[in-house]
């Protein structure tokens, strides 16, 4: 279907953010691209395979550092990847109105329910549905009320849902206002004049956080406080599913359990885990919902969480078992 040689015309949007030596996935890995290709729905939305597989060079791209050729995990890399949601992004931002319309549908609400949890409790007076709408332009890519190539869209990669994503963006955006704010706030004037209107930013690119490292520090030492309130069978489960990497069937031996209840049991735990993570993270110093969420996410994005760490090796566990079962 797609043949490759030194010199031929490859189209360009498959060389995005790779060095020239790097030949596209969708030459190296075709079966598997186009595999996922059909699970995208990316026809849907009138995406190309050439272009759904120029997204996933630029996702690989940027989650692997390589110089001439892609490394071993890819693959399990592309499998892990949200591509129903990868692919609308990319069809967003090559202009589909279906995919727009569809966005717009299916995500305008999520986005203000979104956007009121985050501001729920808020004492700075900001509106829920303005936080949630003036994402859409960013979004969109408007630039001085014109279409541009600066959709906040190019910044996804499908390594996440795309609604955990764009949590995430809103709680990020409502942290700067506050910060922005509150660097503004010493200019208001002390002697009854009105305070000084804060400037108007139409901001494309995400900020880098100064606060990301002590957000993800934060996250790990809630997280042991969690492990440690929930109960001992919960807590075993956890330890035979990460930290020893059994099967579920595995662990339904282990425990006596079928492996549909070991599944379901599971789920439950991360439940409770995730909610105790939560309370510790509202206990003083306390964080707002907007800085929980990013909590979370900076967690995951930058120091991934190893369960070996977090619980005691036995010599009766299985170190050098894989994982077959999704969670």
């Amino acid at each position: 279907m797609f043949s490759f040689s030194p010199g031929s015309n490859v189209p360009h949007d498959t060389h995005d953010d790779l060095p020239q030596t790097v030949v596209p996935l969708l030459v190296v890995f075709e079966p598997l691209v186009c595999s996922l290709y059909a699970d995208s729905r990316a026809a849907d939305w009138g995406l190309t395979l050439t272009s759904f597989a120029g997204a996933l060079n630029r996702s690989a791209g940027k989650r692997f550092n390589f110089a001439s050729s892609w490394p071993a995990g890819v693959q399990d890399y592309l499998r892990s990847l949200c591509v129903q949601d990868l692919a609308l992004v990319s069809a967003c931002m090559e202009g589909s109105e279906a995919a727009w319309e569809y966005f717009v549908r299916e995500y305008r609400a999520y986005l203000r329910a979104a956007a009121g949890a985050i501001t729920k409790g808020s004492r700075s007076g900001a509106d829920a549905q303005e936080l949630a709408d003036s994402l859409f332009a960013e979004l969109y890519g408007l630039t001085d009320g014109k279409r541009g190539e600066r959709s906040l869209f190019r910044y996804y990669h499908g390594r996440s849902t795309l609604k955990t994503w764009l949590r995430t963006v809103l709680a990020q955006r409502y942290i700067d206002r506050l910060r922005e704010s509150r660097r503004w706030e010493s200019l208001d004037s002390g002697d009854g004049e009105e305070p000084k209107p804060l400037p108007q930013h139409n901001v494309s690119i995400p900020s880098l956080d100064p606060h990301r490292e002590k957000y993800a520090a934060r996250f790990a030492v809630a997280l042991e406080a969690a492990l440690d309130g929930l109960n001992s069978a919960d807590r075993r489960r956890l330890e035979l599913y990460y930290a020893r990497q059994m099967t579920l069937a595995e662990i339904g031996r282990c425990l006596g359990e079928h492996e549909s209840s070991v599944s379901r049991h599971l789920d439950q735990c991360r439940r409770e885990l995730r909610a105790l993570v939560e309370e510790h993270l509202h206990r003083p110093p306390s964080l707002s919902n907007a800085e929980i969420v990013l909590c979370f996410q900076y967690a995951a994005e930058d120091a991934p969480i190893d369960f070996r760490n977090l619980f005691p090796q036995k010599k009766s566990g299985r170190p050098g078992a894989s994982r077959k079962e999704s969670s």
